[in-house]
């Protein structure tokens, strides 16, 4: 179910902020569709490079080892050092609290709303770490839900700019002179507005993670992820058309978070059927926990299998209950830091603003990559493949991408803290950089220092897990085994010869 996998709580929560950074209603709801194309630019990029390498699980991970194979190990080792320091998700946490307290019909001090927020994340990370199948089946339910609500929202928001409302008396009334206040818009407020409409496509790229475990992967991604993409971006502009219907400018960009529970208000009232949809928002903050809970844990655990992180035992054991307890609860940890550390009432924007510029630069590396390996093919006389994006399609993510890196270091017009957040506005820029360094660090002390000093090398193998996966792992072998080593196995770590049945059988099943 991608739609509901790209569907988070985004939408939900950053209308507000992108309708006060581009200034006027109709540049905010054309900055969807930029962020809609963003989206399926970066989308073709990663089905050509899964048309490259069907059998290889792994998304980014894969596709920038393939583009970038020197230095040698780099992006796994990044990438798995990245996914641990990353591995927050308390912008949903504070969603939810938001809307519990909107339920209750009261208003919470900031120091509440991470205590609520806290709270919120404990029992999502309990609800997970004690059953696989429930906590599925549960996220599964919810996102349902979720996907329910947002259907909900745009066919209510159709009924209200038909002029069926009686409490909305004039829901065309932006659209009139949509683009009026676009002059006091800042290089800051549309790059920061930008942010938030890609925080919210979030989630496009998640079928790649699996594509070895999909039969005829290219033949159904080619098709299903689009589409899903496509319905997505349909629903989250007749979302934002519904809210602009049914509130003035400054009742939007005053609502913060509570966005969708403003519409509710103004459509409905405030009795019980405003409190019944706000719970449905609740609820689907609460999923959101869940999916991503699970999503990113087994990625964690993936990335402690392959051999870049230490302590391997505690990313990938299952025991006690057969779910991964350590990937859970350093998530867990992870968003509590997170929760409390930004100043009070700065905590949502801070983290949405982190989690998207290292994604930018990845998808920057990514889409320059692509290049690479076009030429590298083309080099070799190696023929088209089943997917093939637009030149101008690859050029436009790439611009894109270098806009998001580059553009938010433009200051807003208040000054050094006239940003969105109450301290410097390139604090998040400064700790993303400063995480992703950590991680260029630990792959020099891991890959390079650390081998010198006890005498063996890391070289890459092939696994095969219980449930039939196969995925590439480093291993440390012995400087005097490494002569040994690199004769009986090529580049990709599959054996030269294959000296039983079950060797020839992973060998068989996996594309370098």
């Amino acid at each position: 179910m991608a739609i509901s996998k790209m569907v988070g709580t985004g939408v939900f929560s950053t209308p507000s902020s992108i309708f006060a950074g581009t200034g006027s209603i109709g540049l905010g709801l054309f900055y969807w569709v930029i962020g809609f194309g963003v989206a399926g630019s970066m989308l073709s990029v990663y089905l050509e490079f899964a048309s490259y390498f069907p059998s290889r699980s792994g998304s980014e991970v894969v596709y920038l080892e393939q583009a970038y194979p020197r230095p040698r190990y780099f992006f796994p080792t990044v990438f798995a050092v990245q996914s641990v320091l990353f591995s927050f998700s308390s912008s949903n946490a504070i969603v939810l609290a938001n809307y519990l307290y909107r339920l209750g019909q009261s208003t919470p001090t900031d120091w509440q709303v991470k205590g609520v927020a806290l709270a919120a994340y404990t029992v999502a990370t309990l609800a997970v770490s004690f059953n696989t199948k429930y906590s599925l089946l549960l996220s599964n339910a919810i996102g349902w839900v979720k996907l329910a609500t947002l259907i909900f929202i745009a066919i209510t928001g159709l009924v209200v700019l038909g002029g069926n409302v009686d409490k909305i008396s004039d829901p065309k009334a932006h659209f009139r002179n949509a683009f009026e206040g676009t002059s006091e818009a800042t290089v800051y407020g549309a790059t920061n507005s930008l942010v938030n409409v890609m925080f919210s496509y979030q989630g496009y790229e998640n079928a790649f993670n699996l594509v070895n475990e999909v039969k005829d992967p290219i033949k159904k991604l080619k098709w299903t992820a689009p589409i899903s993409l496509i319905t997505t971006g349909i629903l989250y502009m007749l979302a934002n058309i519904a809210y602009v219907a049914a509130a003035s400018k400054e009742e939007i960009i005053n609502s913060e978070v509570n966005v969708a529970s403003l519409f509710f208000n103004n459509v409905f009232g405030s009795g019980g059927a405003s409190r019944a949809l706000n719970f449905l928002i609740l609820l689907s903050a609460f999923g959101n926990l869940l999916v991503v809970l699970i999503g990113q844990s087994r990625m964690l655990r993936e990335c402690g299998r392959q051999g870049v992180l230490p302590f391997t035992r505690f990313w990938t054991s299952t025991r006690p209950f057969g779910t991964p307890l350590g990937p859970y609860w350093l998530k867990w940890a992870a968003t509590t830091i997170m929760i409390l550390a930004p100043p009070a009432g700065d905590a949502f924007n801070f983290v949405v603003d982190l989690g998207v510029y290292p994604q930018s630069l990845f998808n920057f590396l990514l889409a320059v990559g692509l290049l690479f390996t076009r030429a590298h093919r083309k080099k070799l006389n190696i023929p088209r493949t089943e997917w093939h994006a637009w030149d101008i399609v690859v050029y436009f993510a790439i611009l894109a991408n270098f806009y998001l890196l580059v553009a938010p270091w433009y200051p807003p017009a208040d000054g050094a803290t006239g940003g969105d957040v109450s301290f410097w506005y390139g604090t998040y820029l400064v700790v993303g950089i400063g995480l992703l360094s950590c991680c260029g660090v630990y792959y020099y002390v891991y890959i390079k220092v650390l081998p010198k000093l006890g005498n063996y090398q890391f070289r890459q193998t092939i696994f095969k897990g219980s449930d039939g996966e196969t995925a590439h792992q480093l291993v440390k072998i012995p400087n005097s085994e490494i002569a040994a080593w690199d004769a009986e196995h090529d580049e990709a770590g599959r054996l030269r010869r294959r000296h039983n049945h079950v060797a020839e059988k992973t060998d068989q099943s996996v594309e370098a």
